[in-house]
């Protein structure tokens, strides 16, 4: 069973002095950041589960599933942000109502802490391998199963949301920002402690989402891109370079979400963050980097916000290293 840790310190950034350092450039370097890949988890799923889901059962698949993806990015330099958004359940005691000769179907909701009563009208599409015109359904609090004969699908209520269309327009708000990469692999196992602290925070009025984002870097400079120079057969050397770009990307939008106080953020974890990025700033000549960040495939729950920035599908920064400090100024967006 998950437990609730003690508390404990935020991860730091994972670095390694042991690691060997890539080659450096004496031109500078202007970096274009990119998203490659984003996805949603939802997290209270994993922190508030029991014993190992049931593989047998087409909810338990999915909750593994979740868990091995997780566990994946441990080892991967990826970026996450806990996101909050109003909470929301299937009622199970409403009514599902299908559309005259159609596959609409509208499914009865409970918002918030004080479970009010709503509705969402969806249209389903039609699986390839599904062997019936409409599916059976089976409704739980978190989970919709729709079962097309030849075919089962599993949904929580946030992939329904995500997915499909519907009126319903809740916001998501970033409340910290980490990278994936944990020796400990806590995110797969629900058990990160500042995670557990956004949930704390949040309240019972809130469900707190995991979005993993993977990025591309394009790096701009008269000797080129110092990867291109480095030996394939040295991973750890590349491993080491995209460590440092990450590292980066995370403190910029730390300021951009959290804001230049974070109040998750102690003292000592903020200085020694400030001595690494002046560090990387001055090891790579990096004049300036500019986020375009936007999440590919997420459906409607792509706009971001937080308690400092406005909701939007797209927040491109320009960011620079001053006073020991990442700056950050947002960009309107190409047209």
């Amino acid at each position: 069973m998950h437990t609730m840790e003690q508390a404990a310190p935020n991860p730091q950034p994972h670095t390694d002095a042991s690691l060997p350092l890539p080659r450096r450039t004496q031109a500078p370097q202007s970096w274009m950041v990119r998203v490659a890949d984003a996805k949603y988890y939802w997290y209270d799923l994993l922190a508030d589960s029991g014993e190992k889901p049931e593989l047998r059962d087409p909810i338990g698949r999915y909750l593994r599933r979740m868990e091995f993806e997780l566990d994946a990015t441990a080892a991967r330099r990826h970026l996450f942000f806990a996101v909050t958004r109003p909470r929301v359940r299937f009622d199970v005691a409403g009514a599902v109502q299908w559309g005259f000769f159609s596959l609409k179907l509208s499914l009865p909701l409970l918002l918030g802490a004080e479970r009010s009563k709503d509705s969402i009208t969806v249209e389903l599409k039609v699986p390839f391998a599904a062997t019936l015109k409409k599916p059976t359904i089976m409704l739980t609090e978190n989970f919709i199963s729709l079962n097309w004969g030849g075919l089962e699908e599993v949904f929580s209520v946030h992939d329904l949301l995500r997915i499909y269309g519907h009126t319903l327009r809740l916001p998501s708000k970033v409340a910290y920002v980490g990278q994936t990469r944990d020796d400990e692999g806590r995110l797969g196992q629900g058990r990160l402690p500042a995670m557990h602290r956004v949930r704390a925070q949040s309240g019972d009025g809130y469900d707190t989402l995991l979005l993993v984002v993977g990025v591309d870097v394009e790096v701009s400079c008269a000797e080129g891109d110092p990867a291109a120079r480095l030996d394939p057969a040295d991973p750890l050397a590349m491993d080491a370079l995209h460590g440092e770009r990450v590292e980066m990307i995370e403190a910029a939008l730390i300021r951009y979400f959290e804001g230049s106080n974070p109040r998750a953020r102690a003292a000592e974890e903020r200085q020694r963050r400030g001595a690494r990025i002046v560090a990387v700033q001055h090891s790579n000549h990096l004049v300036q980097y500019t986020i375009d960040l936007a999440l590919p495939d997420s459906g409607n729950y792509n706009q971001l916000c937080s308690e400092f920035v406005s909701a939007a599908a797209r927040h491109v920064l320009s960011c620079f290293v001053a006073d020991g400090q990442v700056q950050v100024a947002p960009m309107p967006g190409p047209a």
